[in-house]
């Protein structure tokens, strides 16, 4: 994907907006063509999407990628997330025989950019046209063998049932770290997966109000016994694995791992992001509160540390709903 000296750069035809001498990059070929747009083209990328091309900038592209080659990365870069763009740049340099330039990336990055814009604009319109676009359909359509029910269908003990459970092998170094200086990211997550840091921040202080003040925070499961929560015989002989030290370390990642929730069936429902500390109780209370409120009354969660959580939901502000609406948090 090399860039070209201003003499040869494309022109754009004011008359017929021809494309003349511009690159397109495939997987294993490169080549200076010129296209001749369809009268109904305005733009040039819509004469580049036309023949299965995406240009690298939107008025005067001197380089387009093919869809095919950007369906690729993304596919590649789903199943290994540390598959870089630059790591594609680089193997598509080897296939062309060409050398590697650090500007390609920026080239390659903008046109994967505008294809995943792209794709999200699609499904946008697909679900619309499918009435698919309700805030909770995925959640209450994802797996028809917990949340279908049929005609005549008998009452169940549970109505729904899900797993979850945190994970700290996805880390990711706060910019501090290094000394150096953090970009604000002002972008949000598109997926209704995921819940964002301010709705699991709601439940940061639910159990550091129910505990002693020195206590330590992220011991949250260690909470006083109160008449409406359950009794359970394992939760006076548990604490919270690991030194100090191991504890302290969690505030060097910006992100120290994930918290999801799924079904029995194995399809994911919700996760949020760990930032800087281990598996606090603000996690799975922001999870079992979206639960309550899509499923509704009479699930069950199956938690690894039930017993204890079920103690702290008890106390929270979710303790009326669970009382009424949940039937028990499950240790498994």
């Amino acid at each position: 994907m090399p860039s070209f000296p201003p003499s040869d750069e494309p022109t754009l035809d004011g008359d017929c907006l021809s494309l003349k001498n511009i690159e397109l990059v495939d997987i294993f070929s490169r080549k200076r063509v010129s296209l001749q747009p369809h009268p109904s083209h305005q733009y040039p990328n819509e004469t580049l999407i036309h023949h299965g091309y995406l240009g690298c900038s939107p008025l005067f592209p001197t380089v387009a990628i093919s869809i095919c080659t950007l369906a690729a990365y993304r596919q590649a870069h789903r199943t290994c997330p540390r598959f870089s763009i630059q790591a594609q740049c680089k193997a598509l340099c080897h296939l062309h025989n060409i050398p590697y330039r650090p500007y390609l990336n920026a080239q390659f990055s903008d046109a994967y950019d505008i294809y995943l814009e792209i794709l999200h604009r699609v499904d946008v319109l697909i679900n619309q046209a499918l009435n698919r676009s309700s805030p909770n359909w995925r959640l209450l359509n994802c797996c028809p063998c917990c949340f279908y029910k049929l005609e005549d269908e008998e009452n169940l003990a549970l109505d729904w049932l899900v797993t979850m459970d945190g994970n700290n092998s996805l880390k990711r170094w706060t910019s501090s770290t290094a000394d150096g200086t953090a970009r604000k990211d002002s972008r949000r997550f598109r997926s209704d997966y995921w819940l964002d840091r301010s709705t699991v921040d709601r439940f940061k202080d639910e159990v550091r109000g129910q505990t002693h003040p020195t206590a330590d925070i992220d011991n949250w499961q260690d909470v006083e016994q109160t008449d409406t929560a359950p009794s359970f015989t394992c939760v006076d002989r548990w604490r919270n694995a690991g030194p100090e030290q191991r504890k302290r370390m969690f505030s060097v990642f910006d992100e120290s791992g994930i918290f999801i929730a799924a079904c029995r069936h194995r399809f994911i429902l919700l996760a949020c992001d760990m930032v800087k500390s281990g598996e606090l109780a603000k996690y799975p209370l922001a999870i079992v509160d979206r639960l309550l409120t899509v499923y509704g009354k009479n699930g069950g969660c199956a938690y690894d540390i039930g017993c204890a959580f079920a103690k702290t939901l008890g106390n929270s502000t979710l303790g009326p709903r669970v009382t009424t609406g949940m039937s028990r948090a499950i240790s498994v």
